[in-house]
């Protein structure tokens, strides 16, 4: 056929003799005009445009500025793309039934096609130029546009045409959204005035995008690169080559940011409280809603459109085969049967039988359904992020509200602030992700049962019968698994708690040779643990049994039915189409029970968190909270805002006035030289016992005020009820301040209103420098930990050092003064951590400075000098006043003003001059107790003493780890085999591989039959599914030349023999189909369980090795790896392995073999498939490629990111005094609200990335889909075949995108198990000995006697050594002392004893027998130690002295008796079987050291070694314990090593260690008579 415009089959096709409107050719030639006029003023342009910007010069974002409608424009322009292609097909299909070619029948909708695409090109050109003047062109072309169509439309109305007409229909449509398309050109003609108006309006960008940290351009963008997260590529592809970093996503847009959102919740929380009840408390639910409900229908419209869109799916495919099918048989229409202006006019059901026209329809739908749903998911994440950072914020600040007797009294833990934290609000954010399922689903179910009755009939409503009455069941199911899970969880808690305190405590644990007795309780523990992970694992494996076969059940309940009632024959279209849509069904019920299980949990998560909302806050003291009850008029007076920062430039957010705590307020005052006043007070930690009663103090300004006291007698709890924490059962506290104001502790002001001006506080007065008894440390570094937010000032900060002589310690850090301490940094010892601690109180420029117990863990020399150069001169200097709580008595002559306390009051208050004169006894008490010192020299001590001990330990740790030179905290792992790896060259190779090696590891650890069977039995369940439907695809195309005679005969009543042959034939086939689903259905129960039980055995395994290795591994790997890490291997790595690798794993090889076997069916349906599988198997590829770098750097940001917020709430919680006291809550806020927001950044890229993935796999999958059905309308295979076909590929979309993302996760979730696998390799102690147990006589040893023969010792066998050739001999019954400076060698020793060190030459002999040759159970359950640091352990006082359930309660209470604590555990609830709280927290330091030394007693040893076991206990304490070691060890062998000469005046022998080797060695009194001996000039040099 020769081509025209008009066509030549007929003579007048360019006549205009009617008219020249009246020819139709004319008027579509006329709807060409502006198309082309649009093209040629576009392309010079665009040209020119590009052409000047290099491709590489990229538009800065700060550019991007939305004109008015941006969003409307791109939604019209695509519905006009659309109705193009309506228009382009209706035209060629028209173009068929003509004699000749009809060109303009598509050609001008071909062009109008190019002009939309163009268009929209050019108009975001214009956009990012911010160039409006050029968007006049377009306005042009919209009119025009307009006004060809709107002729076209007229005249098809003229001619009587009519809605019936495919045509006119599309005309008309046309005609509406140019007109729309020309009222937004107005509209931005309107607000922009660029043009007709005399000043064009000026419009500066968003302000987040002129800040060029915000990276994450989601909300900035057009709309298809929001919809196809097209400005994600540079991130996603950039992340191949170096990986991403922090800086790369930089910070969030404005409305994302926690600060915004917090605002936002808490306004419609607070606002509740307004409208509704006061006194009712606020519903979370409501404030969620109100803040963020838009977003939440923004996102279900999303889900709806995708829903119903899913459905042309099915439907697409039913038309496609039964089309295939009828196309044979169609007679043709007459040419001529609805000719106007000479062309044929198609009807508009007509266009729907064409099957190419339905390929291309089905392919457009799934690429709409798949974007609107990535849209809703997208949308739902973003607010469910929003929700978090709000949430957050939310308990943040009322954790720095908490009253702190609700933490010290156990009612609010830390567990359960971070569980608030980690899981309570993670739990509402998954809610709100799966929220739009709720209502999205039971429409999705309603509409799929109504199709599937529309195309089966009664026997669809048995299959979706099935599926309704198994859902029930899947619920049940559902909720069973949440129980198991939190059954689990409580399990991994407690095993969690008994391994920290087993890590914590394994020194002593291996010195006792308790450490299997421990390790059993924890694999006690731990099959419990297993237990409920096996029931989780059948729930598990059930619940995907479930899902895999009730599509089976249904799809075989159906098609058996439908063959014996149904009269009709199954057609395949219907039965294919009916397949693909049970699959649609089954998603949501599958879902609905999680999303059920989800919205339960999120009721519980908001029960907790509107109790903790709702918990006790501290007292209201408004001096002390900074929130005074007053207007918020007054409040405004208040200027001391220079804390907060503004969160963005213009200041616009601030945390509100009310929400900021200001500096500490103005303070009443008696007289001026009175700093803080209580009167009758009376101060309780909760219980309404007064733990203080009637306390009347003064502390005077500018002074130095000592409290004193026994230990226990209330000296901390006065300081904290000075600072507002302990609730005031009556009495008033008065703080000092400038004269002319008062301020009483309600609130009242009296005075005048004037806020003070900066010259008049010089030193910030509200604040009161605070160092606490147990020291509190952040995670940051030792420099920040001290200026604590101050200023920084070089002299000062080197003043402050020096007075708590912390400038050696700091040296040995890697770092320096930046090296990070606290939780995740460097553990330092108690006495490193004090000293820093006091550094802060000093170093912060406040008038007020409490120092609780400074120098208890502290030696004599360090506190003599902290006394002396800290507080004695740096802060007396500066006329500070100090309240110094402190044991040690020789410091009194110091105060100028003493408070002695006893049993929670005050004993005596004033100056030493008046209790000597008044109060003679208590002044004698005290003089006999510090004269002791100056007679005895009984707290003398060597140089560098204890201090120095701990730098040792420290240099040690340090030493050792630049031994096996630590590049990282956490790849500190030693692995030799994979060190190749670790060079920089070959990260990229190296972070996109899979661990293979892994994967094989975590399948060998569960077992090879347990692979063998999963492997086997997931090839054989997919082979008979698709065999499943082959055999369908069979049944329903049988004979089809017969079908066409049985369907004239269908309704007639005379059947015939070879009717009833064809049923029978036809049901011959039910059989079969039972047959492969039941198999089906038992293959999918065997897969499921396999998978699961395989990942139980697996985690079983792996944790039972970890444990045997890390609990039997020398001490030395305890020195060189951090706590953190080793726990992290039990936490965070086991629960991975536990939990979240089966499902992965399981997920994984599903929709692998699922996404095979489609392609294996549609190249086995339609071969030329092949051919284009070639280029999407590389776009595939290349997708996955380098979505899995991105993918698992931004998974490690996010979780990198996730610990130090989770730190940051817990250190708050620990440190809320210290803050408080500080008054740094505002700083701390600030901190959090950054730490949330990085957090969030990196999770909403996340998901970002995750979308980024998902549409471009669904696309490829509609691609897919659309090559598989034009490859089956262009091949000649049978129809029930191609349905087969198609089904297969549409299930190909779903599956896709699991594959990649199933891929990413296990390659982070392997990481956790080589990591556990590294700790593997570590070697044993050797437990064996070379003598057998049976050799070693029951009761050895005997005497006690001791000879040690040139000993050498050292810590590692690439280490120097520490002890060289050492030779001792200690007679039974010696009291021995071993003395040296630091560094000497003397902790060594005692670890020599026990063979916890390398004796690699020598040996030590005790009663006969070489310790090296013991088995070391043997040796060190015979001996006894008492440690510098006491550990108890949880549980009771029975289980800390005898765990080993050897001893009679008599022989328990004879040492509670000897250690002075029998009358004190006495008076416990259950005595011996009294609860010890984790660390022994609830005994004091001083109380639990002599629960150690009852721990020594109770094993009736003849050897006893004591390690500096008096550090931590007043003079009195001590005084009974050396008594006590004398007398109740008069028989045994007792080696002292002290850090204080003077401890072992008195002893027998006393060796003197320096450098490693053995000086001196003699009875005391001879080494003293020796003027020039060691001993005698280290006992001078301390005189």
């Amino acid at each position: 056929m020769a081509l025209s415009f008009c066509g030549n089959d007929r003579g007048n096709a360019y006549s205009v003799d009617n008219g020249v409107l009246d020819n139709g050719c004319f008027v579509d030639a006329l709807n060409l005009v502006p198309h082309v006029f649009l093209l040629f003023i576009t392309f010079p342009i665009l040209f020119i445009g590009w052409g000047s910007q290099s491709s590489k010069v990229q538009i800065h974002h700060n550019t991007w500025l939305h004109f008015p409608g941006h969003n409307l424009r791109w939604i019209l322009t695509f519905t006009l793309l659309f109705v193009h292609v309506c228009e382009i097909a209706e035209g060629i299909v028209s173009n068929t039934r003509m004699g000749s070619y009809h060109l303009h029948l598509f050609m001008p909708a071909l062009m109008g096609f190019i002009a939309a695409t163009t268009s929209v090109v050019y108009y975001h050109n214009i956009e990012t130029a911010n160039f409006p003047k050029l968007l006049l062109a377009l306005f042009i072309y919209w009119i025009l546009a307009f006004f060809t169509k709107m002729i076209k439309l007229w005249k098809f109305a003229e001619a009587k045409l009519g809605v019936n007409e495919l045509r006119f229909c599309i005309t008309a449509v046309l005609v509406v959204l140019y007109g729309l398309l020309m009222a937004v050109e107005i509209n931005v003609i309107r607000v922009r005035k660029y043009v007709f108006f005399a000043n064009p309006q000026r419009v500066k960008p968003p302000e987040d995008l002129q800040d060029l940290g915000v990276r994450f351009l989601q909300p900035f963008v057009n709309l298809l690169s929001k919809a196809t997260y097209w400005w994600m590529n540079p991130l996603i592809i950039g992340a191949h080559k170096r990986p991403i970093e922090l800086k790369k996503i930089g910070k969030l847009p404005i409305a994302m940011r926690a600060l915004t959102n917090y605002m936002r919740l808490k306004d419609s929380y607070e606002e509740q409280r307004k409208t509704e009840d006061p006194e009712k408390s606020p519903s979370i639910w409501k404030s969620m809603y109100r803040a963020f409900g838009g977003p939440i229908l923004l996102s279900s419209t999303f889900r709806y459109m995708a829903d119903l869109l899913g459905f042309a799916g099915p439907l697409c495919i039913s038309g496609i085969v039964e089309n295939l099918h009828n196309s044979a048989n169609i007679d043709r229409t007459n040419k001529t049967a609805n000719m106007t202006f000479g062309v044929y006019f198609m009807s508009s059901t007509e266009l729907l039988k064409n099957t190419s026209v339905l390929a291309v329809l089905l392919f457009l739908a799934l690429v709409l359904q798949r974007t609107f749903l990535q849209a809703s998911y997208y949308v739902t994440i973003e607010t469910g992020i929003n929700l978090r950072g709000a949430l957050l914020a939310m308990i943040y600040n009322k954790i720095l509200r908490l009253s702190t007797s609700n933490m010290s009294m156990g009612e609010m833990t830390l567990g359960q602030i971070n569980n608030l934290v980690a899981i309570e609000t993670n739990q509402l954010m998954w809610f709100l992700f799966l929220c739009p399922n709720l209502w999205a689903m039971p429409v999705q179910i309603i509409m799929g049962v109504i199709l599937l009755y529309y195309l089966l009939g009664n026997s669809a409503l048995i299959g979706a019968g099935v599926i309704l009455l198994l859902a029930p069941v899947q619920y049940l199911i559902a909720t069973k698994l949440a129980d198991t899970q939190k059954s689990t969880l409580d399990y991994s808690t407690d095993r969690l708690k008994k391994t920290t305190e087993i890590l914590k405590g394994i020194k002593l644990l291996k010195l006792y040779a308790w450490e299997n007795i421990f390790c059993d309780r924890v694999e006690e523990t731990r099959g419990k643990e297993l237990t409920s992970l096996k029931t989780f694992a059948l729930y598990t494996s059930m619940s995907i049994f479930l899902n895999a076969a009730i599509p089976i059940a249904a799809v075989l309940a159906t098609f058996v039915t439908h063959a014996y009632i149904e009269e009709v024959r199954l057609s395949p279209d219907k039965a294919f189409a009916s397949l693909a849509l049970f699959h649609i069904l089954v998603t949501p019920l599958f879902l609905l029970s999680t999303v059920v299980r989800f919205a339960v949990k999120a009721l519980v998560s908001v029960q907790k968190l509107s109790e903790f909302l709702q918990s006790d806050e501290i007292g209201d003291d408004s001096w002390r909270n900074g929130e005074m009850p007053m207007s918020p008029e007054v409040c405004k007076k208040y200027k001391y805002q220079e804390n907060t920062k503004a969160i963005n430039r213009k200041g616009r957010y601030r945390m509100d006035n009310y929400e900021q705590p200001m500096r500490r307020q103005l303070r009443p005052t008696e007289t001026e030289d009175v700093a803080v006043e209580v009167n009758d007070g009376f101060f309780t930690w909760g219980s309404n016992l007064s733990t203080l009663s009637d306390i009347n103090i003064r502390i005077p300004t500018g002074q130095l005020t000592m409290i004193v006291g026994q230990v226990g007698c209330g000296k901390s709890s006065l300081l904290l009820a000075m600072l507002g924490e302990m609730q005031t059962i009556s009495g008033k506290v008065y703080w000092s301040k400038l004269p002319d104001y008062e301020i009483l502790f309600d609130g009242s002001i009296s005075g005048h209103d004037t806020c003070l001006s900066h010259e008049e506080q010089s030193k910030n007065r509200y604040s009161v420098a605070y160092a606490a008894q147990k020291s509190w440390l952040l995670n940051a570094t030792v420099e920040e930990n001290i200026t604590f937010g101050s200023p920084f000032n070089k002299q000062r900060y080197k003043e402050v050092i020096d007075a708590c002589s912390l400038q050696p310690d700091i040296d040995l850090l890697p770092f320096g003064d930046q090296t990070e301490i606290g939780e995740r940094g460097i553990n330092l010892s108690g006495g490193q951590r004090q000293r820093i601690c006091v550094a802060r109180a000093l170093y912060q420029n406040t008038n007020i400075v409490f120092l609780d117990d400074p120098f208890s863990a502290l030696d004599i020399h360090l506190s003599d000098h902290l006394m002396q150069e800290g507080i004695l001169k740096f802060l007396q200097d500066d006329k500070r006043t100090v309240v110094l709580v402190t044991h040690k008595l020789q410091y009194l002559i110091h105060a100028d003003w003493i408070i002695a306390m006893k049993d929670g009051s005050v004993l005596r208050e004033g100056t030493l001059k008046d209790i000597q004169t008044h109060d003679v006894e208590l002044y004698e008490h005290w003089k006999t107790l510090m004269n002791r010192q100056d007679q005895e020299l009984e707290k003398e001590t060597e140089m560098e003493s204890q201090t120095t001990l701990e730098r040792k330990t420290l240099r040690r740790a340090f030493y050792s780890r630049e031994a096996k030179n630590h590049v990282d905290d956490e790849d500190e792992e030693e692995e030799v085999e994979e060190e190749d790896d670790d060079n920089m060259s070959t990260t990229t190779s190296r972070r996109s591989k899979i661990q293979w090696k892994m994967c094989c590891r975590y399948l060998s650890s569960g077992g090879f039959l347990m692979v063998f069977l999963m492997v086997s039995s997931k090839l054989a369940k997919h082979s008979v599914m698709v065999a499943i439907d082959y055999c369908l695809a069979d049944w329903t195309s049988l004979k089809r030349h017969n079908q066409s005679l049985n369907d004239s005969f269908v309704n007639s009543t005379n059947y015939t023999q070879n009717d009833d042959t064809q049923i029978a034939q036809h049901r011959s086939y039910v059989p079969v189909f039972i047959i492969l689903c039941g198999a089906a259905i038992a293959l999918c129960l065997i897969t499921s369980l396999t998978v699961e039980f395989l990942g139980v055995a697996a985690a079983t395994n792996l944790h039972h090795n970890l444990l045997n290795k890390i609990i039997h591994a020398p001490i030395r790997f305890f020195d060189v790896t951090p706590l953190g890490q080793i726990l992290n291997r039990f936490s965070a790595d086991t629960n991975i392995i536990d939990q979240h690798i089966p499902p992965t794993l399981e997920s994984l090889t599903r929709s692998t073999l699922l996404c095979l076997s489609a392609i294996g069916v549609i190249a086995f349906v339609t071969p030329t498939f092949l051919i284009a599988l070639v280029p999407l198997a590389v776009a595939f590829y290349f997708i996955q490629k380098y979505f899995r770098v991105a993918s698992k750097d931004l998974q490690d940001l996010d979780d990198s990111t996730q610990l130090p917020l989770l730190c940051h709430f817990s250190e708050t919680a620990e440190g809320l005094t210290t803050i408080r006291a500080f008054r740094h809550e505002a700083r701390f806020k600030q901190r959090m609200l950054e730490l949330t927001d990085t957090n969030n950044t990196a999770y909403l890229f996340l998901s970002a990335a995750n979308r980024w993935l998902e549409v471009r796999t669904d696309y490829l999958g509609a691609v897919i889909v659309l090559t598989a059905a034009v490859a089956a309308i262009w091949s000649t295979s049978e129809s029930g075949l191609v349905g087969l076909g198609l089904t297969y590929a549409l299930t190909v979309t779903n599956y896709l995108n699991w594959v990649v993302r199933n891929l990413a996760d296990l390659e982070v979730q392997m990481a956790a198990v080589k990591k556990v696998n590294s700790f593997l390799s570590t070697e044993s102690e050797n437990y064996e000995g070379s003598m057998d147990v049976s050799q070693v006589p029951e009761d050895w040893p005997q005497h006690g006697e001791i000879k040690i023969h040139d000993l050498c010792v050292r810590y590692d066998s690439n280490l120097k050594p520490v002890l060289k050739q050492v030779n001792a001999h200690i007679n039974p019954g010696q009291k021995v002392g071993i003395c040296g400076r630091t560094g000497s060698g003397k902790s060594s020793l005692s670890l020599a004893f026990f063979n916890m060190v390398d004796v690699f030459e020598g040996k030590i002999v005790i009663d006969g027998i070489d310790i090296c040759k013991l088995p070391l159970q043997t040796l060190r359950s015979r001996l006894s130690i008492i440690l510098q640091d006491p550990v108890l352990f949880s549980g009771s006082i029975r289980l800390n002295l005898d765990p080993e359930h050897t001893c009679t309660d008599d022989r328990l209470w004879e040492a509670l008796e000897i250690a002075q604590l029998k009358n004190m555990v006495k008076a416990l609830p259950g005595g011996l079987d009294a609860v010890v709280t984790e660390g022994g927290e609830n005994f004091s330091v001083g109380q639990r050291q002599l629960f150690c030394l009852a721990r020594a007693f109770v094993r009736k040893s003849s050897i006893l070694i004591m390690d500096e076991a008096t550090a931590s206990i007043d003079m009195a304490t001590e005084n009974i314990l050396q008594k006590v070691v004398m007398t109740a060890f008069a028989d045994r062998t007792v080696v002292t090593i002290a850090h204080l000469v003077s401890s072992i005046l008195e002893a027998e022998q006393v060796l003197v260690f320096s450098s490693g080797t053995l000086v001196e060695s003699d009875s005391a009194p001879n080494l003293l008579a020796q003027e020039n001996s060691l001993f005698s000039i280290l006992v001078r040099t301390h005189k």
